[in-house]
């Protein structure tokens, strides 16, 4: 099986050379084959958001390679490998645009990793293969979908980001805590929506999560880091045997650090 994403020796330091020098990735190695869907957990600081934000191209590496489907991408910008790369943030609003419609995020989501222009006109077709599209996640947003997004609820807005972040299919889908900042039910059912996702379009999938149980209960893969670097990559076939009891035991196995309960995995 081919690597989607090969990362080696990776090097990531904020504030270098002053009092504040933070080196976050400390020579990170990870291979991701195509199709896997690897939850990412860690205490706070470990790297996991600094890991995605790497891939993506929002942080600039120190040294070490980061590839994409064999392409060595260690330097590009960010917007240009926007264009295979789908992303759902923590804050719902980040992936929308409040003050336009559902139809219109839709449309921009379409023109990922594209120059934009001043018009966004939606064809007739566009609008109905929009709607189609918007009925998947079963929220009865299709027959709003000329309502702002500024005026849905945050599971919602999560939903549609989901949704757009995957209209145009990423090569990489990262997913940065994504329903924590919902409420408990809305959470699984934005969970629900994103393993559906992941499943139907055979997606490649990094997503950071402060729940440990999803963690278990969903993807293939699970990787735990601490202090920048992995220190337990499980299977699935590994992990359905677990408790989150015994995701701190391996914590403990592998960093040294006792934790009282999950609190500080879950910060």
């Amino acid at each position: 099986m081919s690597d989607a994403i090969k990362l080696k020796n990776l090097h990531v330091t904020f504030e270098k050379g002053t009092v504040n020098e933070n080196h976050v990735l400390k020579g990170l190695d990870l291979d991701v084959n195509e199709g896997d869907f690897i939850a990412v957990i860690g205490a706070n600081g470990s790297g996991k958001s600094t890991l995605l934000n790497s891939i993506a191209g929002a942080v600039s590496v120190d040294e070490g390679l980061i590839e994409i489907s064999g392409v060595d991408i260690s330097k590009m910008k960010e917007f240009k490998r926007a264009r295979f790369i789908g992303r759902v943030f923590q804050d719902p609003r980040m992936g929308t645009a409040t003050r336009m419609t559902i139809e219109e995020n839709m449309a921009i989501a379409t023109k990922r990793g594209e120059s934009r222009g001043l018009s966004y006109g939606i064809s007739m077709d566009k609008r109905d293969y929009f709607k189609e599209k918007v009925k998947l996640l079963e929220l009865g947003l299709e027959e709003r979908m000329k309502t702002e997004v500024g005026l849905l609820s945050g599971g919602q807005r999560q939903a549609l980001t989901l949704l757009m972040a995957t209209l145009v299919q990423p090569k990489i889908l990262l997913l940065d805590e994504h329903t924590a900042a919902l409420d408990p039910k809305t959470a699984a059912q934005v969970m629900y929506l994103t393993d559906k996702i992941v499943k139907e379009m055979k997606l490649t999938a990094l997503m950071v999560t402060h729940n440990m149980q999803d963690a278990l209960n969903y993807g293939n893969r699970l990787i735990m880091l601490y202090e920048g670097h992995v220190v337990v990559d499980l299977t699935k076939e590994e992990k359905s045997k677990l408790q989150v009891s015994d995701l701190i035991r391996l914590f403990k196995e592998n960093s040294g650090v006792s934790l009282v309960d999950d609190t500080i995995l879950l910060a």
